[in-house]
C-alpha cells in the first residue's frame, strides 16, 4: 500500500524541517499545507525539503488544513503528522501492519517528549491545607540543570502541582508544589538540540539552591493512545509518565491524537474529513468517535515512536485562544457524538466554563446538534453503547 504524509503547518518555527525530513524516506507523498503563512514562507520550506505544497489563503485551522490536504493526496494509508512531530524510522510501515485489520478506522504511535529528562524525587509525607484537596509536599521556585536555570513550567511528571504565581511583600515569583510523592522530570534540553554534552551524560540538578540525586534519565510519554472521561474529556494516556516499559504493549484506545494519526485513505472518504467548524483542538477526538459509532476500532501501536514538541505553532494550553477552542469543541463533539443526556448535563455544569462561553455555547450547540442528525446514517453502534464502553476507561496507569 502506497502512504502519504500531511503536515499542516501556518508559522516557521525551528521544528518544520526536522519535521518534514523525518518522514521523507518513510512515505511515498510528503504534501505540507501551507495554511495562510505570511508571504507564503511555510511553503518556500517545504519546497526546500522537496515536499509537495498546498498553498491555502488564509489560516483554515488544523481541521481545514488537513481536509484541504486529503481532497489532494493519493496514497492507500494517509497519515497526519503535527509540524512540530519527527516520526522516526519504521513509524508508517509498523502503523500499515496495523491497518492491514479492516476492523481497525486509525493507528497511533507512541508520542514521547522529543529531548530526555533527569529523574529527580523530593518525596515526603504529604499534607492537605483545605480548601485546596490537593497532596502538597513543599514548594519550589528555583530549579537549575549544570548550572543553568530551568523554567519551572517545563518541569514534568506525577511529583509536581501545576506552575502557580503570587506575589508577596511587593515581589512576585513563580513556583511549583510538589505532590508529597512522586517522580519529578527535568528537560536536558528545551528547545533545538544544544551542544551542551554533559546535560545529557552527567547532569546535575540542584533545588532552590540544594543538590538532588539524579535517579535516572528516561524518555518520556507524551501520549499512549487518548482516553474518554466520564465529563467528556479527551485526555492523552500515559502524559509525563517515564517510558520505563509500562507502555510498550499494543493496545485498544478510546481515540488517537491527530498528533500523529494513521488511517486508510477509504475510511477517511467513508467517515468523511475533520470537522472544520472546529478550526482546532478536538476535531481528531470528535473523528475517531465518529470511527467508534461506526463500528471501527481505534488501536495504539508502540512500535512505531514519533516525538512531539506540542505547542509550537498555537502556544499549547498556556494559551487562552487554545484554552477557548478546547473548552467549545469539547461541548461540540458531545453534541455531535455522545448520548445527549451527557451533553445536557455538560452544557449546564459550570466546571470548565469560561463567562464568554454563555454567548457562544447555544449556537455551538444547535450547529452541532444538526450536524449530529447529518452524521446519524454513518453509525452502527449507538451513542449509548460506546459512551458506556470508554468514558472513564483508562483515565489512570
Amino acid at each position: 500500500m502506497t502512504t502519504s504524509v500531511i503536515v499542516v503547518s501556518y508559522r516557521v518555527h525551528g521544528w518544520l524541517e526536522r519535521c518534514l525530513e523525518s518522514v521523507a524516506d518513510q512515505a511515498d507523498e510528503v504534501l505540507l499545507v501551507d495554511n495562510g503563512s505570511p508571504g507564503g514562507a511555510v511553503g518556500a520550506i517545504g519546497r526546500r525539503c522537496g515536499a509537495a505544497v498546498e498553498t491555502l489563503d488564509r489560516n483554515r485551522g488544523f481541521a481545514g488544513g488537513v481536509n484541504a490536504g486529503l481532497r489532494r493526496v493519493k496514497g492507500d494509508l494517509v497519515a497526519l503528522l503535527n509540524d512540530d512531530a519527527m516520526a522516526e524510522p519504521g513509524w508508517l510501515a509498523s502503523a500499515a501492519k496495523v491497518l492491514a485489520d479492516p476492523t481497525v478506522a486509525a493507528v497511533g504511535p507512541k508520542i514521547l517528549f522529543p529531548w530526555k529528562f533527569a529523574e529527580i524525587r523530593l518525596d515526603e509525607e504529604p499534607h492537605f491545607a483545605p480548601p485546596d484537596p490537593r497532596p502538597l509536599g513543599r514548594t519550589i521556585a528555583r530549579v537549575e540543570l549544570n548550572g543553568r536555570p530551568v523554567a519551572l513550567g517545563s518541569l514534568r511528571g506525577a511529583g509536581l502541582h501545576e506552575l502557580e504565581h503570587e506575589v508577596r511583600d511587593g515581589a512576585e515569583r513563580d513556583f511549583r508544589w510538589t505532590a508529597g510523592a512522586g517522580p519529578i522530570l527535568v528537560p536536558l534540553d528545551d528547545g533545538l538540540p544544544s551542544t551542551d554534552a554533559a546535560a545529557a551524560t552527567d547532569p546535575t540538578v540542584t533545588v532552590d539552591g540544594e543538590p538532588v540525586p539524579v535517579t535516572r534519565t528516561v524518555d518520556v510519554i507524551s501520549c499512549a493512545g487518548v482516553y474518554l472521561s466520564t465529563e467528556g474529556h479527551a485526555g492523552d494516556y500515559g502524559f509525563e509518565a517515564p517510558d520505563d516499559g509500562s507502555f510498550d504493549q499494543p493496545a485498544e484506545r478510546f481515540a488517537a491524537t491527530g498528533a500523529a494519526l494513521v488511517a486508510r485513505a477509504e475510511t477517511f472518504a467513508r467517515l468523511g474529513g475533520l470537522a472544520e467548524s472546529f478550526f482546532a483542538y478536538y476535531e481528531d477526538v470528535d473523528w475517531c468517535w465518529r470511527a467508534r459509532l461506526a463500528g471501527l476500532r481505534i488501536l495504539y501501536e508502540p512500535t512505531g515512536v514519533v516525538r512531539h514538541v506540542g505547542g509550537a505553532s498555537t502556544g499549547g494550553p498556556a494559551s487562552d485562544s487554545v484554552r477557548r477552542l478546547a473548552a467549545r469543541n469539547r461541548i461540540r463533539t458531545l453534541a455531535r457524538n455522545a448520548p445527549l443526556e451527557v451533553l445536557w448535563a455538560e452544557a449546564r455544569s459550570r466546571v470548565d466554563r469560561p463567562p464568554w462561553m454563555a454567548f457562544s455555547l447555544p449556537t455551538a450547540i444547535a450547529q452541532s446538534v444538526v450536524e449530529r442528525r447529518r452524521l446519524a446514517p454513518t453509525r452502527a453502534l449507538t451513542p449509548s453503547l460506546v459512551w458506556t464502553e470508554w468514558a472513564g476507561r483508562d483515565e489512570r496507569w
